[in-house]
């Protein structure tokens, strides 16, 4: 026997699981619905199949195939406008030429069909309408038989006053050819409003068989749901869906299930999902091939697409997320609601229950979205934040994301330009440095590859070999999961906003420059990275004197590139060395807070035991330092800032200091006590980068162990920073517990109160109107004057939807309490 599944319905009342897909396609716990009518099929026997397509038909052709490899004969018939169940049956007719079943490649059942065969061959029908008793008939055709199960009448979809039986129609048919004779080919005609109704009239012989098991017509959002939830607990007859672990789970291949996740209930993992640690899901709940849910992530009755990401903390309770979907950091999903294909969740944003999200929007860190997101781009909107172009590794960061965001920036430098390209050991920087080089040629534009450098030395190399800019990829130090991009200009510092916002403007706009072949840009590698550098690092620095004190100093490389470049300095400036993790390993490229912390603690121990002049961990960019002083003594990033501005003084006297406008008064004491002066910054490394190039400037540092010492290079260089404070204690005769104690005291705090984008302007607005009387000059945020030595900062983080509150006072408490205060004023003021 033959089978027609009828498989070209839209599935608007799906939308927006439906915008990409059509309905049939859309996925069941391990398969889309209408793989499990073709397991159906063939469990009963039926291996010869006609497939009615119209809606995004191709999907489907694409997916089965010829159906070789279900062991099944597939055959397509393809409408070019809707024709209808009756009409789509007739365009097949020619495949159709003994008794055949008709079923619906949208709804999930597993009706005995060899037993609908067999009744209609009994009762000699010409059409047998399967039959499902439903609690609530009202938004199906209702049928009414006769003690022999012949048809006597039929209401489409009945009020409940006029329902009379609880037995519908499935769209289930077991069908005689030549009733595909009673009515004409290519117009829209239906079975159950049209052809049955007619047949009936007529006298002919329609009967209906009431069937058991479990059949649901995946109609709209909430049946879908019930139906994968029916299923993956077991209430369906289904094919194997995978290996069963025991409890309810059922998983696909290669399934990562971390020790202390917590799986509850009814449970489906697809091939290759990873969950993370502390992950707690409770069933019924399906995350389907390659999708990951993070560490924390609580999943509660949900359903999550492949190749979607459920980021640190994530809630889903209740909801459906799309195909390829990323939610980030603390994201909350509620009952209902729907997340459509490619979208991103933004950190901490919440999407309030029955909310739809149509495929490819972007929801912004810290919203909260009560209406449904259809019309419009509502893409991502910026690519640059904080550190670069920043994203989750194979989610937001891709190998094409690469190549497109590398076609950008060529695109907006002179042709035949040269941009250099950096990364840090690990593979996914790797990787995604290949995509970034495989983009610049495409414009026109040369890359030169300097392979893995500390990021200070691929500044220098980008300043000094006549380039338009450069790149350097890492692994984000902060979150191994996250890749940092980052760009420079010619002279090797950070990008300016007008030309990020240029690079945004190309990859937004796609309008990338594509030259003709004898234009394409050449990829070749550097020559003597390292030497030029270590070459021009030295002829800054007094080398014979650190020579003849040959210092004794710890130094923690971070299993780092630095220890390639830096060792060999050491070295050569006859210091005795304490080596740590000297050898590279890509592993170690972001590692948590508290490895970090412990670290920091080791070295500290270290350097008392050996009693050395000093400690240093450099990042694993080479860009900021960690110090330990002569005691042992961990500093603090603010006072080893002011203990080296001193020192920076002291040899340069009359010189300025650049520092954020977040740092304490204490710099501009300093400054005084050397005839010198302070210049504030914004709090970003391109103003800190900026400000360094301005004459006269011998030191610029932001608190964090980042310093730019001007007369080497404009960029940060915590390489340089360690020589420095070699020099400087050896020349000034000093040691650094002694310069530290000679920084004037000052008390600083610091915190964060939340506050959603929307209300960012008012609040800014209010401040400035509230305190005008008590504003200096207004630099980044803005900054309160309360008295000598005494101020707040309140100042908008440009990435995340908060405040940062800094203070400075008389005593640690006073400056913790103007914090608590202001936090409290911000929060008010959002009201």
């Amino acid at each position: 026997m033959k089978a027609v599944v009828m498989a070209g319905g839209a599935g608007s009342r799906l939308r927006p699981l439906t915008i990409n897909h059509p309905k049939p396609m859309v996925p069941m716990v391990n398969k889309p619905v209408i793989g499990h009518i073709l397991d159906l099929l063939k469990r009963h026997g039926i291996t010869d199949v006609v497939v009615t397509l119209q809606y995004m038909a191709e999907d489907i052709q694409d997916y089965f195939g010829d159906g070789q490899s279900l062991g099944m004969n597939i055959t397509y018939s393809v409408e070019e406008t809707p024709l209808g169940t009756a009409g789509s049956v007739k365009q097949a007719q020619q495949y159709l030429d003994e008794t055949f079943i008709v079923i619906s490649g949208d709804a999930v059942t597993d009706i005995d069909l060899s037993a609908v065969i067999a009744f209609h061959k009994a009762k000699q029908a010409l059409a047998t309408i399967t039959l499902y008793r439903v609690s609530e008939p009202l938004e199906y055709g209702v049928v009414i038989t006769d003690d022999s199960g012949r048809i006597q009448r039929f209401l489409e979809k009945p009020s409940w006053g006029e329902v009379i039986s609880d037995t519908v129609n499935t769209g289930i048919y077991v069908l005689e050819p030549q009733i595909l004779d009673n009515f004409e080919p290519g117009i829209p005609y239906d079975f159950s409003k049209d052809l049955f109704p007619a047949l009936l009239e007529r006298g002919e012989p329609l009967y209906g068989h009431v069937s058991g098991g479990y059949w649901c017509d995946v109609g709209n959002l909430q049946e879908y749901m019930r139906a994968s939830n029916d299923m993956v607990e077991g209430r369906v007859e289904v094919a194997e869906m995978g290996t069963h672990l025991g409890g309810g789970v059922w998983v696909g291949e290669n399934v990562d299930i971390a020790p202390d996740a917590q799986l509850h209930g009814a449970v489906y993992l697809g091939s290759g999902v990873k969950i993370k640690g502390g992950v707690v899901i409770h069933g019924p709940s399906v995350v389907l091939d390659y999708s990951v849910v993070d560490d924390h992530a609580y999943v509660d009755r949900s359903i999550v697409w492949r190749n979607s990401y459920i980021g640190e903390g994530a809630e889903l309770r209740g909801a459906i997320i799309g195909r390829q979907c990323s939610l980030k950091r603390k994201a909350v999903v509620f009952e209902g609601a729907i997340v459509g294909d490619s979208s991103v969740i933004g950190e901490g944003a919440v999407i309030h229950p029955g909310v739809k999200i149509w495929p490819d929007k972007e929801v912004e860190a810290g919203a909260t979205v009560k209406t449904s997101l259809i019309w419009g781009a509502q893409g991502r909107r910026v690519l640059f934040g904080r550190y670069g172009v920043t994203g989750l590794v194979n989610v937001d960061q891709t190998p094409e994301f690469a190549a497109r965001l590398g076609a950008a920036f060529a695109a907006t430098l002179p042709k035949g330009s040269t941009v250099t390209i950096n990364r840090d050991p690990h593979r996914s920087p790797r990787m995604l440095k290949r995509g970034i080089i495989s983009g610049l040629p495409s414009a026109g534009v040369n890359a030169l590859d300097v392979r893995s450098v500390p990021i200070p030395v691929a500044r220098y190399i980008t300043r000094v070999s006549n380039t338009a800019g450069g790149v350097h990829v890492r692994l984000s130090p902060y979150d191994s999961r996250v890749v940092d991009i980052r760009f420079f200009d010619d002279q090797g510092q950070d990008l300016t906003k007008d030309a990020e916002r240029n690079i945004e403007r190309v990859f937004f706009r796609e309008d990338f420059r594509r030259v003709y072949l004898d234009e394409i840009g050449t990829i070749d590698y550097a020559e003597r990275v390292r030497e030029r550098y270590s070459e021009a690092f030295l002829a800054t620095l007094d080398i014979e004197a650190i020579r003849q004190a040959e210092p004794y100093i710890a130094v923690d490389f971070a299993n780092a590139p630095t220890a390639q470049v830096l060792a060999p300095l050491l070295t050569r400036l006859n210091c005795r060395v304490v080596a740590l993790n000297e050898a590279v390993d890509e592993a170690k490229m972001s590692i948590p807070s508290h490895e970090f912390q412990s670290s920091l603690r080791q070295l500290a121990t270290i350097c008392e035991v050996l009693e050395t002049a000093m400690g240093v961990r450099l990042d694993v960019g080479g860009e900021r330092i960690f110090v330990v002083d002569d005691r042992g003594a961990i500093v603090s990033g603010v006072l080893l800032a002011a203990a080296v501005a001193i020192m920076a003084l002291k040899a340069r006297q009359g010189g300025t200091i650049a520092v954020p406008v977040t740092m304490p008064s204490v710099f501009e004491t300093i400054a005084a006590q050397h005839n010198g002066r302070v210049v504030r910054t914004k709090v970003n490394p391109q103003a800190l980068m900026a400000a360094a190039r301005e004459p006269g400037v011998v030191m610029a540092a932001d608190g964090n162990g980042s310093f730019i010492w001007p007369d080497f290079q404009p960029v940060v260089d915590g390489m340089m920073t360690v020589a420095r404070l070699l020099q400087y204690t050896v020349t000034q005769d000093t040691r650094l517990s002694q310069a530290t104690a000679a920084v004037p005291p000052f008390f600083v705090s610091q915190g964060e109160v939340s506050c959603p984008w929307e209300a960012k302007g008012t609040v800014m607005r209010l401040l400035n109107e509230q305190y005008k009387d008590r504003l200096g000059e207004q630099i980044d945020g803005v900054k309160i004057h309360l008295g000598s030595h005494e101020w707040v900062l309140v100042l908008p983080d440009a990435d995340q939807p908060l405040f940062h509150i800094h203070a400075e006072a008389r005593s640690y408490d006073q400056a913790q309490d103007l914090v608590a205060k202001y936090e409290r004023i911000v929060e008010g003021l959002q009201e």
